[in-house]
């Protein structure tokens, strides 16, 4: 049985956590179908050094002193880089210290294999240890990397080198393969999805009438002012879930909300557990993605495997996800007036939304079920296993 490493810096805190829950989800599938799946992450408040979830062994390590150790898990890692010295300071502790964790599980239970999650840190990490233990690194981009490689310094260059020294390159949507290969067009990235838990993701049939969802960290880039903004021209009084209240500072939505005289409708959650986010995914009647570039948009996933059709812009790698007129309806990236009238024309038409409901599950089921999942990731890590293991380039991608 071939053995795996995964590095991550988002990985599930405790059970259902939904922070890195695809990491998770992916290597419960792995191990299903034959390998040996380690995973590395960064500690945490209250998060212990050795676990196990699923089956699959987790080691975290330290990387700073405590009260430091706040770069993961917070979906805020870069911002808190770009903002201070202990940022910067911390995050050169946890990719040091990542890579001493790195030899410290190979010398006691070596692997045959690094899967590194993010380029940035992950995969930088891995491009080390792929060289010093001489075993293949595959790299999977999700989204939030490939912006950074314009904004951090020397991006480009980093990139460049862990891509080209990977046995595969793999991201989560054919839009972020174009932004990969376009970076650097001697990479030929693979489109290799996460798996969503279908077990877990089901309908129910009790679509609550004029509810719509939103689920996400809220940041700029996922664009919930665009929906708030929407929802004040539309013909429909519709309310609104928003789930991930709380992440980062939202205080300023919370406002344009009521400047808009919204604040009734809307109810805040905060990060909820996969368990519990399954409920809202199955009672909304449309589920809203308002960002704009987006990597993929596993949240999208999990609301047609719901039979929750999706309304989105047609932006980034959601567009693999959300096909127009079958699975939901896309807009022009930022248009909020074609937004709201995509809205108003789909809560109106109760008998479209049951049918692209349907639709979007079948096509979620195809596309991100764990058998479609486990093929192809054990037909890329069967490969990089057979490249050769002579030569300094014998990992770069052909």
């Amino acid at each position: 049985m071939s053995r795996v490493l995964f590095l991550a810096h988002a990985f599930p805190r405790y059970e259902n956590d939904p922070v890195g829950s695809f990491i998770l989800r992916l290597a419960v599938v792995m191990q299903s179908a034959g390998f040996d799946v380690t995973v590395l992450a960064p500690s945490g408040p209250d998060l212990t050094a050795r676990d196990v979830y699923e089956g699959v062994a987790v080691r975290r390590y330290r990387y700073a002193p405590r009260e430091w150790e706040t770069l993961a898990y917070t979906g805020t890692m870069s911002a808190q880089v770009n903002a201070s010295w202990k940022g910067k300071l911390a995050i050169a502790g946890l990719m040091a210290s990542s890579l001493r964790s790195v030899m410290s599980v190979a010398r006691k239970r070596p692997f045959d294999l690094i899967h590194a999650h993010w380029w940035f840190p992950g995969g930088l990490t891995g491009l080390a240890a792929s060289r010093l233990l001489r075993v293949p690194l595959v790299t999977t981009l999700h989204g939030s990397d490939i912006r950074l490689v314009n904004t951090v310094p020397g991006g480009r260059t980093m990139f460049r080198r862990v891509a080209e020294a990977s046995a595969a390159v793999t991201t989560v949507s054919s839009w972020l393969g174009a932004q990969a290969a376009a970076i650097n067009p001697s990479v030929r990235p693979i489109v290799a999805p996460m798996p969503v838990p279908t077990d877990l993701f089901q309908p129910t049939g009790n679509h609550i009438p004029n509810r719509l969802l939103f689920v996400g960290k809220l940041t700029e880039q996922k664009g919930l002012h665009r929906l708030l903004e929407a929802m004040s021209l539309m013909k429909i009084a519709a309310t609104l879930d928003v789930v991930g209240a709380g992440r980062v500072d939202d205080q300023h939505l919370k406002e344009l909300a009521e400047t808009l005289g919204l604040a009734g409708r809307i109810v805040w959650h905060p990060l909820l557990t996969q368990r519990e986010l399954a409920t809202f995914y199955a009672s909304a009647a449309v589920h809203v993605m308002p960002a704009i570039d987006e990597g993929l948009g596993l949240t999208a996933v999990e609301s047609l495997l719901s039979e929750t059709p999706v309304v989105a812009f047609a932006s980034g790698g959601v567009t693999d996800v959300v096909v127009d007129g079958r699975t939901g309806v896309l807009v022009p990236p930022g248009d909020i007036g074609g937004l709201a009238a995509a809205l108003d024309g789909l809560l109106g038409d109760r008998q479209r939304l049951g049918h692209l409901g349907r639709q979007g599950r079948e096509h979620a089921l195809a596309l991100f079920g764990t058998d479609a999942v486990a093929r192809q990731y054990s037909g890329i890590y069967r490969a990089a296993l057979a490249k050769p293991k002579s030569g300094d380039d014998a990992y770069q991608v052909r």
